[in-house]
C-alpha cells in the first residue's frame, strides 16, 4: 500500500513496530516518507500516536489501517494472544478512526481505507478471533461509508482473500497457501482505486468475490464448515 501511494507522489507516514523495517520501505516508496516506530497493539497506543500528530500539525488526508495479525489453532490454546489481536485489530483501528476521521470532515475531505479480509463474510473455527475482527472491520467501516455520504470524506472496506505477504509464517499457516492468491501489489492497487471511487466494499479478484458472495447468503452451519476447510487447507 505504502509503495502505491509513494509512486503516486503521496507524502507518507508509516507506523510500525520494527524501525528498521519502517526505514527501508521508506526508502524504497520514491516519495518524502517520515516513520515512527510505534506498537500500535500497546495500551492507549493508537491516541498517544494521535497525540503526536495533532501537536506536531501533521494533517491525515487518508488513513490507511492495515495494523494486524492473527494465528490458526484452537480459541483454549490461544485465549491470551486472542486479547492482544482484539486491540490492534480492532481496538487501534477504532480509535485512530475515531481521532482522525473529524479532522477530515471539518474539511470536507479525505478517506479512510481499513483492511479487513475475505475472512470477515463467515465465521472461521481454528481462526476464530481473526474473523471476527475482521467481521467488525467490514461492519463499522460499511456503516461509516454511510454515515459519511455527501461529506466529502470516502471510506472503504478492502476485503481480500489470500495474498503472499509474509501473513502465513506469522499466523501458523503454509506460505503456499497464500502464495495461491493475489499479487501484493494487485490487491493494494484494487484497494486504493476502491477508496478513490468511494465504494463500501473492495473485493478484489473474481474467485474472492464469488467466495465472499456465496458464504453472504450461504446456510450458516455451511459457512462454518467452509471456514473449518480454509483453515485445514492451510495447515
Amino acid at each position: 500500500m505504502a509503495l502505491r501511494l509513494g509512486r503516486m507522489g503521496a507524502r507518507l507516514l508509516l507506523v510500525a513496530r520494527r524501525e528498521d523495517a519502517l526505514h527501508a520501505l521508506a526508502e524504497e516508496c520514491g516519495s518524502e516518507a517520515a516513520v515512527i516506530a510505534h506498537d500500535l497493539g500497546a495500551p492507549g497506543a493508537a491516541d498517544a500516536l494521535a497525540d503526536r500528530l495533532r501537536q506536531s500539525g501533521e494533517r491525515v488526508d487518508v488513513l490507511v489501517n492495515n495494523a494486524g495479525f492473527g494465528f490458526a489453532g484452537p480459541f483454549v490454546a490461544h485465549a491470551e494472544g486472542a486479547v492482544g489481536m482484539v486491540d490492534l485489530n480492532v481496538r487501534a483501528l477504532t480509535q485512530l478512526t475515531a481521532r482522525l476521521l473529524p479532522a477530515m470532515v471539518e474539511r470536507g475531505a479525505g478517506g479512510v481505507l481499513n483492511v479487513a479480509s475475505l475472512g470477515g463474510f463467515l465465521p472461521i473455527p481454528h481462526f476464530a478471533v481473526y474473523g471476527a475482527t475482521k467481521a467488525y472491520v467490514l461492519s463499522f467501516t460499511e456503516a461509516l461509508h454511510t454515515e459519511l455520504r455527501g461529506s466529502g470524506v470516502h471510506a472503504s472496506a478492502l476485503c481480500p482473500g489470500p495474498v503472499a505477504t509474509g501473513f502465513g509464517g506469522r499466523s501458523g499457516l503454509k506460505d503456499r497457501y497464500f502464495d495461491v492468491g493475489l499479487p501484493v501489489g494487485a490487491v493494494a492497487e484494487a484497494g486504493l482505486k476502491g477508496l478513490a471511487a468511494n465504494k463500501a466494499r473492495v473485493v478484489p479478484g473474481w474467485s474472492t468475490k464469488v467466495a465472499a458472495f456465496a458464504t453472504r447468503f450461504a446456510p450458516s452451519g455451511f459457512a462454518r464448515r467452509v471456514g473449518q476447510k480454509a483453515v485445514d487447507v492451510g495447515r
